[in-house]
């Protein structure tokens, strides 16, 4: 749908009263200012009223109806077309939601259509029209304080999700055994889908800063500041990268070393137990012997029999003990 539209001449907002066909005629009959038409989500139908008035290439309109484009800059005749990926961060989650700007720019217009719900254009406008010296750049005027906005909205999720890294550093080397692996590759996939979004930016702005887009030639410098910012978001996105494989492998070598640890720990407590039954092995075998009940077994009727079967037992049980003890199994 057409969230909003209006004229802009000398820097200076009006507000289109007839329909849009009129707010093109009047913008190109003026020849000092530029019509903005920001749409949310179109349909079909309500695209085919603004390609009725600009002569929009086809693939161009296909791209911007159903989204799903990378980063790029691509000239059409006289009609500039860009595809900016803004990104909104989920604090609770720590989900990273990737949205889609497409923008079609030309001397006398400028078509914005936004896909999701990451970077509203509202705050874009009113930062424009509260300076009159950007809008009288025009669309580059735009295009640049757009550009500018989700720069700046990827440098402060890289800070959300330093402070999410920090927190996951702190879990792995706690000291406490607990599985943070499913959270580190969670977050390093969140980490993976903000380089695909911000990394095809970089050469969209490298080409307006080396002055082989003519529409942009006014605001050249700006554009190289917001190009100077996006290089060092993307410096700490290939830090938070690296620190992630870091703490994933470091996170991997302390469970294994956990589990070595229970492992050796149950093979401690298995020969303990293990040696315990040998000791009552022997006493059980000598007693199981005598209590068949056979009639005639040696030793059967000897008066010392007793006593002796019982000092046999524990001189056993003594011997088997030391041997034990002597071989670090007790």
């Amino acid at each position: 749908m057409i969230v909003d539209q209006a004229i802009y001449c000398g820097g200076v907002r009006e507000t289109i009263t007839g329909d849009i066909s009129e707010a093109f005629n009047a913008a190109r009959a003026r020849g000092d200012s530029f019509l903005w038409i920001g749409l949310h989500d179109p349909s079909q139908e309500e695209f085919d009223l603004i390609t009725h008035e600009v002569k929009l290439h086809p693939l161009a309109v296909e791209d911007a109806i159903h989204a799903h484009q990378r980063a790029k800059l691509e000239r059409y005749d006289d009609t500039l077309f860009v595809v900016l990926k803004p990104l909104l961060y989920d604090r609770e989650s720590s989900d990273i939601e990737v949205g889609e700007i497409n923008l079609f720019l030309s001397k006398d217009f400028v078509i914005s259509v936004r896909h999701g719900q990451a970077a509203p254009l509202k705050a874009v406008r009113r930062r424009l029209e509260a300076d009159p010296g950007l809008l009288a750049a025009g669309p580059s005027g735009v295009l640049y304080v757009i550009c500018d906005q989700v720069v700046d909205d990827y440098g402060r999720i890289t800070h959300e999700i330093e402070s999410d890294l920090i927190a996951l550093e702190r879990r792995v080397f706690s000291g406490q055994y607990a599985d943070a692996t499913e959270d580190i590759y969670s977050l390093k996939r969140e980490v993976l889908e903000f380089r695909t979004a911000q990394d095809p930016l970089i050469p969209v702005l490298e080409e307006i800063v080396k002055g082989r887009v003519e529409l942009c030639s006014a605001t050249r410098e700006q554009f190289r500041d917001v190009l100077d910012h996006l290089l060092r978001v993307d410096a700490q996105v290939d830090e938070h990268n690296e620190l992630l494989t870091s703490a994933l492998t470091a996170h991997l070598a302390l469970t294994g070393r956990e589990q070595n640890k229970v492992a050796m720990q149950q093979n401690a407590d298995m020969r303990k137990i293990s040696s315990w039954a040998a000791l009552i092995a022997v006493p059980t075998m000598i007693a199981g012997i005598y209590g068949m009940n056979f009639d005639h077994m040696p030793e059967l009727h000897w008066v010392i029999g007793y006593p002796l079967a019982l000092v046999v037992m524990a001189v056993a049980v003594v011997v088997v003990f030391r041997l034990l003890r002597r071989s670090g199994w007790l």
